[in-house]
């Protein structure tokens, strides 16, 4: 038993090094200059202070808290409904399967920043979208498809949108077809098939989707940066602006800091309800 554990401790002492060094280590370092007094010139004095966090909870940051936490979540909401059919349909692709994956995979080797540039040629005042519009008709003048929480939302979807996609897909690839032969055996239609038994059983993909989508979505801030000229702003705007323009770190810190703990206690909130949908529909 105690050898069986040296070699266990022994495989997982190199992750357990890399954790501690490059993820526990910076956040203990984030949380001590969070209470710390902010010097001159963005120095910092170890003094403990809260005014970071008086800062962080005015109305003013809590605004934008809030906006970043809603755009995210309505950008991953979006992102599952058009990831779970693209992904269903991938699955079930046959000998396309693997060209269809290789589309997906595509945008993860070019820079989000470079394919977010062209969607800004697409959709500004004089962009391709407006001036189809207008060619046929359907519009007089431009929309404002950028400078608005619409194209925030729609640049967040647009980048994230192979997150979701590929771990329904992998949870849709294990999927037991036997389960789904046997309720079509017991007179289960199409629809009633897909809610009572497809739906739960790739819930782990959706979960793990929702995860890794609306993380990173909730803290990005070059959407922001290039669809909007930083006339609207999420956290992550805030927070870098906070480190690197206002030199102000216990300001960042105490916002960084209260990001991850939004983030943790929106995805308990979520794995909860979904723990539970999931077994109102095993029963």
């Amino acid at each position: 038993m105690i050898r069986n554990f040296k070699k266990a401790y022994l495989l997982l002492s190199p992750s357990l090094f890399w954790l501690t060094l490059f993820l526990v280590i910076p956040v203990i370092f984030i949380a001590v200059i969070s209470f710390t007094t902010n010097g001159d010139f963005g120095g910092i004095i170890y003094e403990f202070s809260l005014k970071a966090y008086s800062s962080a909870f005015s109305s003013l940051y809590a605004k934008v808290i809030w906006q970043s936490v809603w755009w995210a979540l309505i950008a991953t909401i979006v992102c599952l409904f058009i990831a779970y059919p693209f992904a269903y349909f991938i699955a079930n692709a046959g000998k396309w399967k693997n060209l269809l994956l290789l589309l997906v995979m595509v945008p993860f080797w070019t820079n989000l920043l470079i394919r977010l540039y062209a969607w800004i040629i697409l959709m500004n005042n004089q962009g391709v979208i407006n001036n189809v519009l207008i060619d046929l008709g359907f519009i007089k003048e431009p929309l404002a498809l950028m400078y608005s929480p619409g194209g925030v939302i729609l640049g967040l979807v647009y980048g994230f949108l192979p997150f979701m996609i590929l771990p329904i897909y992998s949870s849709i690839e294990q999927l037991d077809k036997t389960y789904l032969e046997a309720s079509e055996d017991l007179g289960a239609g199409p629809v009633k098939t897909f809610l009572n038994v497809t739906l739960p059983l790739t819930f782990p993909g959706i979960l793990a989707g929702f995860i890794i989508t609306f993380v990173p979505a909730i803290s990005v801030f070059v959407v922001t940066d290039l669809f909007t000229g930083g006339k609207l702003l999420m956290v992550g705007n805030v927070i870098r602006d906070a480190f690197l323009v206002e030199m102000n770190w216990q300001l960042g810190a105490a916002l960084s800091l209260l990001l991850m703990i939004l983030v943790l206690l929106s995805l308990l909130i979520f794995m909860r309800f979904t723990n539970r949908k999931d077994r109102k529909f095993l029963v």
